[in-house]
């Protein structure tokens, strides 16, 4: 596919690229160049869209289980920076 930059430098995206990235007029896009000279374009998604992707936890965790798990993560981290 192709498409041809305007005199304002715009450019169309063909309706199956706006289709594969979920694109509606005003959704806003970034894009990304590689060293290579290679580009990727991602649509910039809103924070509503991340609702659902991780599954909650089961119970609740403490203050007190948090500081617990803190502690025995960083003697586990000075254990392993002393051999």
């Amino acid at each position: 596919m192709d498409a041809a930059v305007t005199a304002k430098g715009q450019v169309t995206l063909p309706k199956s690229i706006r289709q594969h990235l979920g694109l509606q007029a005003g959704d806003r896009v970034k894009f990304f160049v590689h060293p290579d000279g290679s580009m990727v374009l991602l649509p910039i998604l809103p924070v509503t869209a991340l609702k659902g992707m991780l599954k909650p936890r089961k119970g609740q965790v403490t203050i007190d289980d948090m500081s617990e798990t803190a502690a025995s993560g960083a003697a586990d981290a000075m254990g392993d920076a002393r051999k």
